[in-house]
């Protein structure tokens, strides 16, 4: 990376940026130091150290469920740490004393994946939503000045917007750089250190380079940046140091010009040498014939933002993956297969017959169904007791001539809740007092009912413990069984390799490898999905890679 790392500070500076930023060279801007967190008795969190340098950008990497969140959100203040500290420019404060006014004070800001912007508003009512609308005597709103403030900071942020456009006109990468001025608006010079969360994570290629040729201009002023991302082409080109996180420990990191892909794909998966470790797993049983089946369903040339001519099948019996970044379009793939996107492109059939649902009602007829990644918003009634949640989708068995037939109704919740192993105090209560993997295993439950063709999930397991993923496995693969074809989009890699018979991998709306993760290493699958513009040929187990 070594080339990359030689220009980062040869974009122009501002008047007296590149002079600050040469003042403060070497000084550490923020510093966490054995920063623990453990929830409901299992670690997140394990001793994690981080460092960062004043008026550079450090990446911080790791996969699903390596404790990024929780490190951005113990620095935020939103968890308290149960051990470790945190140090801003010098000033200590034990970990488990840091609030989010605390941590603001200290001049941390954080722009998180949720912009918490709004589209039908002008950019600089969404800057006072934050900073607060000045007035005059009589309590009415000074626009004009308002308007002239934001102006000043879109001009210094090389932002090319007014504050009186309406912020759902501006571009993505636009919009996440109004953030990012919003959050830095109060700041004096650059002593402020800002944080962002994944915030190219749903943005095409031309508008993550934008932004991040943005976020370097800063670093270039003096700014000090935290990023995190799963890019590996972000790193390469902006960043100055990393830090990868496995497991809640810090795996390695380094100068990012001293550190290869190659070897951060290792820190992040746990292997030895590249290439050396195998995911080591119980791979499903496939339906006898299932490789050599027709498709159930098949998808070709689909295009819909992010994606772009993508051909996918599912065949009777098989449960397919979808691996890729946020933002790359799996959830989109779904969606369009679900009827609740529409296409712009492409065809879809479903047994060999056109499938093209108007509407999820529509594709739920054709029997195609859906568990979507958000349950609380998408999926659960949580005012609504289990009876009701489990039955949503067959209601109209249980009306007899305008009469509901409640006891039918309560013994099929029995036993459908003994069926799928869900732990329940009762049918009667709100399915919101169950944890989340019983609320899980109740939404797959009851669209199991209508015993689906073509079963179609989207983070299946995110937010559920390890008893009640085993379950929702073995749910899976007993559907697959019955000739029912699933298609999983999931950002853990380790579940895909699992559970399913193939993956297909989807980098920026294209996919770029068809992988059969008994054959696949766990580093070349890590790689292909934070690969970009090139397809990834997966070495066999039996062949050796460098890297």
């Amino acid at each position: 990376m070594a080339a990359h790392n030689e220009n980062r500070r040869s974009v122009p500076a501002a008047a007296g940026g590149t002079e600050r930023a040469d003042d403060q060279a070497g000084a550490v801007a923020l510093a966490a130091h054995g920063l623990v967190k453990s929830f409901a008795g299992a670690n997140a969190l394990s001793g994690v150290d981080l460092t960062v340098t004043a008026g550079t950008i450090h990446a911080l990497l790791g996969g699903n469920g390596s404790g990024k969140s929780t490190v951005i959100k113990c620095l935020a203040g939103v968890y308290q740490a149960d051990a470790g500290t945190i140090s801003v420019h010098g000033e200590t404060l034990p970990a488990r004393q840091v609030t989010p006014r605390r941590a603001r004070a200290a001049g941390l800001r954080f722009v998180h994946q949720d912009l918490g912007l709004f589209d039908s508003l002008s950019v600089a009512e969404n800057f006072a939503l934050d900073a607060g609308f000045p007035t005059n005597a009589l309590h009415g709103i000074r626009w004009r000045e308002l308007q002239n403030r934001v102006d000043g900071l879109l001009a210094h942020y090389a932002i090319a917007a007014r504050a009186t456009d309406r912020l759902g006109s501006l571009r993505p990468s636009q919009k996440t750089m109004v953030a990012v001025a919003r959050a830095l608006a109060d700041q004096q010079d650059s002593e402020y250190t800002l944080l962002l969360d994944e915030p190219t994570a749903s943005l095409a290629e031309d508008e993550s380079r934008e932004l991040m040729a943005a976020l370097r201009s800063r670093a270039n002023h003096g700014q000090t940046i935290v990023l995190v991302t799963h890019r590996f082409r972000e790193i390469e080109e902006v960043a100055d140091h990393v830090t990868v996180l496995r497991d809640g420990i810090v795996a390695g990191g380094g100068p990012v010009a001293d550190t290869s892909i190659a070897a951060i794909v290792d820190m992040m998966s746990g292997a030895g040498p590249a290439g050396d470790e195998v995911v080591h797993r119980t791979p499903a049983p496939k339906a006898p014939g299932a490789g050599a089946r027709s498709p159930l369903f098949e998808g070709r040339d689909l295009s819909r933002y992010p994606l772009t001519d993508v051909n996918l099948s599912v065949a009777s019996g098989e449960i397919v993956g979808l691996a890729g970044l946020a933002g790359s379009g799996r959830s989109t793939v779904l969606r369009a297969i679900f009827g609740d996107t529409a296409l712009t492109g492409g065809s879809m059939s479903l047994d060999d017959a056109p499938h093209e649902p108007s509407s999820p009602a529509d594709a739920v007829r054709s029997g195609v169904v859906f568990v979507p990644e958000n349950r609380h918003r998408d999926a659960a009634f949580l005012d609504l007791g289990v009876r009701e949640n489990a039955s949503a989708t067959v209601i109209g068995r249980y009306w007899r001539r305008l009469v509901m037939n409640l006891r039918m109704e309560r013994e099929d919740t029995h036993r459908l809740l003994a069926d799928h192993s869900v732990r329940a105090d009762g049918i009667e209560i709100p399915i919101s007092r169950l944890s989340g993997g019983n609320q899980q295993k109740v939404i797959l439950a009851r669209w199991l009912r209508r015993k689906p063709r073509l079963l179609l999930l989207d983070e299946p397991t995110q937010g559920v413990d390890v008893t009640s993923r085993r379950d929702i496995y073995r749910s899976l693969r007993d559907i697959a069984a019955q000739g029912c074809g699933v298609l999983v989009a999931s950002s853990d890699l380790d579940e895909l390799a699992e559970l399913c018979d193939r993956i297909l991998v989807l980098v920026e709306g294209r996919i770029v490898a068809d992988l059969d993760p008994a054959d696949t290493e766990r580093s070349t699958l890590a790689a292909a999905v934070m690969a970009a513009n090139h397809t990834i040929h997966a070495p066999k187990k039996d062949q050796k890679t460098n890297g």
